[in-house]
């Protein structure tokens, strides 16, 4: 004889169901890995990360990744917690292959935030969703906001040095420090008076140590302006500047990103040669990226390939203005 579920078995058995999915959903975990956990805009990124989790439900762990062995560790340590994916920013974008390999040998999705993966040959790696700075166009707020500065001071670019710290190695400083090159050379600035500081690192400490020489290597000129990949390098030019013997009033830097780097130097009492920084939301870059990453794990939909975002200049008239309106 055929039987057929009551209508009570039939609830019950939703019922017994019900917790197994709303269990999944619970358990959501989620890796955040950056190069430099005690810069603010990696705190920034983190924090605003985490508290997405806490509003949306899901577990967020922060963890460094310094290097690439540092790397390879923090995504195991998220395997063994049962983590489903990760954002994270490179120490090298040339470590996208191998991290990418180990990620997806425990089935982990990732996405990339601020710096983008590279392939053997150099090229983005296209298949994992990234969000970060329009580099190049960034770099030009920067050098028109340089240009703009050096107008209203009325300086001759003829008799203008331009420091450039650079670090080639990385992609994303390339395109922001070529950015900014071509747009003061849109506004005149003379080629031969561009000079190249080349860093180690992407720090303050880095930056003065390869500033100094050029400096003193170059004392025919007066005024300077400064710029490079990020806030912290320009404040390294400045401070070496500063050690040289140049006046706040002789030096413009303009920087990149909007941090406690710059908001400290904004409040000294007196103004000194950081002229300003072109402030991106990081706090905007981590709840984005988590936010994706996110749906990407419990919805099933994959993040653009590539999004990038611009920024707005930040100077001592203005910054805490910029900074309430970015959310910094």
């Amino acid at each position: 004889m055929l039987r057929f579920p009551t209508l009570a078995s039939l609830t019950l058995g939703a019922c017994l169901a019900l917790p197994t999915a709303a269990q999944a959903q619970d358990d959501i975990k989620l890796g955040f890995i950056v190069k430099k956990p005690e810069q603010a805009w990696f705190i920034n990124e983190q924090d605003a990360a985490t508290q997405l989790g806490e509003k949306k439900g899901f577990d967020v762990v922060r963890l460094a990744g310094e290097d690439g062995q540092q790397v390879l560790s923090a995504i195991d340590n998220l395997h063994s917690q049962g983590a489903q994916g990760f954002v994270i920013c490179p120490p090298d974008v040339r470590l996208g292959p191998a991290i990418m390999n180990r990620a997806e040998q425990y089935g982990m999705k990732v996405v990339t935030v601020d710096d983008r993966f590279v392939n053997a040959d150099g090229e983005p790696m296209k298949d994992v969703p990234h969000l970060g700075m329009s580099g190049y166009k960034i770099g030009q707020q920067v050098g028109n906001a340089i240009a703009d500065e050096m107008e209203a001071r009325g300086w001759d670019p003829e008799e203008v040095a331009a420091l450039r710290i650079t670090n080639y190695e990385l992609p994303t400083a390339k395109e922001r420090t070529d950015g900014a090159t071509d747009a003061l050379l849109e506004r005149g600035f003379a080629e031969g008076n561009i000079l190249d500081a080349p860093q180690e690192n992407t720090d303050t400490s880095s930056a003065f140590s390869a500033a100094s020489p050029v400096l003193s290597k170059n004392s025919d000129y007066e005024h300077w302006v400064i710029y490079a990949l990020n806030e912290e390098s320009v404040l390294g030019g400045v401070r070496a500047s500063e050690q040289y013997g140049l006046a706040a009033e002789d030096v413009i830097g303009v920087g990149i990103n909007g941090s406690g780097a710059a908001f400290a130097e904004f409040s000294r009492e007196k103004p000194t040669g950081f002229h300003g920084t072109v402030a991106v939301s990081s706090t905007m870059h981590g709840r984005q990226t988590a936010q994706n990453l996110y749906t990407w794990v419990t919805e099933g939909d994959k993040p653009k390939a590539n999004t990038e975002t611009t920024g707005t200049l930040m100077t001592r008239d203005n910054w805490e203005e910029v900074r309430d309106e970015l959310g910094l």
